[in-house]
């Protein structure tokens, strides 16, 4: 007759090996529900991003729609309304033969206002880069900042004449535009080199200035950084900014570009 600790043996292996069956199981259902939450969390955070990508991308097209709009209407309202009072007193003035120092200095003042109102109209759309494109554009704005500004703006292109798409252009453009608006309040910089290059099929842009630069750290989460940096994902390029104190600052812009 057996004995009763025999009897027990195998209930105890037994049981055992349902217990390690039980832990085993309990073990891989919590490793697939951690991967399952976790394929869940990425694709939650893909929509918020394409979410945040489609809302951005919203807002800048309003904003370059409104730019447009307000170009169109400085030159059909203000601009013909301002050209009008240009010719009525140049004519007063041709009438009072040039001896009404009061009305010469007026005409003078409406001559710089509508070419103020042309300046504005070039900033906010500039026709150079809707009729000629992204390189002619961006070498007029660094003559431009060259006899404006006390910096001295280079600028080099490395690639053939060719047009790119149009978001990609007005991207960039407002990138440089940006960048340079950044260096003539804060940088102290007095020189300015900006370099176009084409590298296989990405489009290169170089904005290096020798200002006092600055800590990276401190301004990461400043709303310029940030505004680059959601204009450059935009059309799915990459920012790369290199700075510190007293050794200027480099910007590269890579942006890919469509296959033909």
């Amino acid at each position: 007759m057996p004995s009763p600790e025999s009897n027990i043996i195998p209930v105890l292996i037994i049981g055992t090996l349902v217990v390690v069956v039980l832990i085993t199981g309990l073990f891989f259902f919590v490793i697939i529900y951690q991967r399952k939450m976790i394929k869940n969390q990425v694709a939650l955070r893909r929509l918020e991003d394409e979410r945040q990508q489609e809302l951005l991308k919203a807002v800048i097209e309003t904003q370059e729609s409104e730019r447009k709009r307000l170009a169109e209407d400085l030159h059909d309202s203000v601009g013909q309304v301002l050209s009008a009072i240009k010719l009525k007193l140049h004519k007063l003035d041709k009438q009072s033969d040039g001896k009404n120092e009061m009305l010469a200095d007026t005409c003078k003042l409406t001559d710089e206002c509508i070419q103020e109102i042309r300046n504005i109209i070039h900033n906010v759309l500039p026709p150079v880069l809707t009729d000629f494109g992204l390189i002619d554009a961006l070498e007029a704005l660094c003559n431009k900042m060259n006899s404006n500004t006390a910096i001295q703006v280079v600028f080099t292109k490395k690639l053939s004449p060719e047009r790119f798409p149009s978001a990609i252009e007005l991207t960039v453009y407002r990138i440089a535009q940006e960048l340079f608006g950044n260096a003539v309040k804060h940088s102290d910089a007095t020189s300015i080199h900006v370099e176009l290059s084409k590298h296989g099929n990405a489009l290169i842009m170089s904005f290096r200035d020798n200002g006092k630069g600055f800590n990276l750290d401190d301004v990461t989460q400043g709303f310029g950084i940030k505004n680059l940096h959601s204009r450059v994902q935009l059309i799915n390029g990459k920012i790369d900014i290199y700075s510190k104190p007293l050794s200027g600052t480099i910007t590269t812009i890579n942006i890919p570009l469509p296959r033909a």
